[in-house]
């Protein structure tokens, strides 16, 4: 909600303002986003068996065959690392999994925080803006956690939520765009192979996800996977 003490400190304190006015409005569009119904979310993702090959990652069709491939770029210092690392090596004469989901609220939210820009309502504007990014972040993260309990090992999941929100879980989720893939080309291929528009995503020509609050990512399985700049 983006709020702020007072800096003289003669106003109400931080956390009188998140009891008093955050989480009210909180709660007040939450319940907007349930009775006009502009909450859509929905979740497409799967599993695809893989091997590596240098900085590659090769997604095999059922007969063992190239269906698709992802070329990550390598850090040049420190450990060197790329995402390709975290799989089996084709050499291994062992397959390997890739995990991929697309997620989404839907076109509503994004259509409701549009009319509040164009009337002026720049405070419910950008309330509403913030509430829907997090609500896209947190759909992928608890897919996230559906994809650990599908893949067998969701018991080594932390217990303390501190812990959960510093990512100190089993693997890692990799989005399109950031750090160690940052081609937004790949996109492409993700949806080749997930079909996202069975939850009306789709692919802009300059590989934007539509509607705004949608994500995709890699779901990297390996327990060293954890996120890095390849630089």
């Amino acid at each position: 909600m983006g709020l702020k003490q007072n800096r003289a400190g003669d106003g109400p304190a931080y956390e009188e303002l998140v009891e008093t006015e955050g989480r009210p409005r909180l709660r007040g569009w939450l319940e907007r986003l349930h009775t006009e119904n502009l909450l859509e979310a929905a979740v497409v993702h799967g599993y695809f068996p893989c091997v590596s090959k240098g900085d590659d990652l090769i997604v095999l069709d059922e007969d063992g065959n190239e269906r698709t491939r992802f070329t990550f770029p390598r850090q040049r210092r420190g450990r060197c690392l790329c995402l390709a690392d975290f799989f089996r090596p084709e050499e291994s004469g062992e397959t390997d999994v890739v995990g991929l989901q697309v997620v989404t609220v839907g076109s509503k939210i994004g259509e409701a925080t549009a009319k509040l820009f164009e009337s002026d309502s720049y405070r419910d504007y950008l309330e509403l803006h913030g509430l829907s990014v997090q609500l896209a972040e947190a759909l992928a993260e608890y897919w996230h956690a559906r994809v650990r309990a599908e893949l067998g090992f969701a018991g080594e999941d932390p217990a303390d939520v501190e812990d959960m929100f510093a990512l100190k879980y089993r693997g890692a989720r990799f989005s399109l765009g950031y750090g160690a893939c940052p081609d937004l080309e790949d996109r492409a291929k993700i949806a080749d192979l997930l079909r996202p528009e069975r939850i009306g995503v789709h692919l802009s020509e300059e590989f934007q996800l539509h509607p705004e609050q949608s994500t995709d990512a890699i779901v990297i399985h390996h327990p060293e996977a954890k996120y890095f700049n390849a630089r």
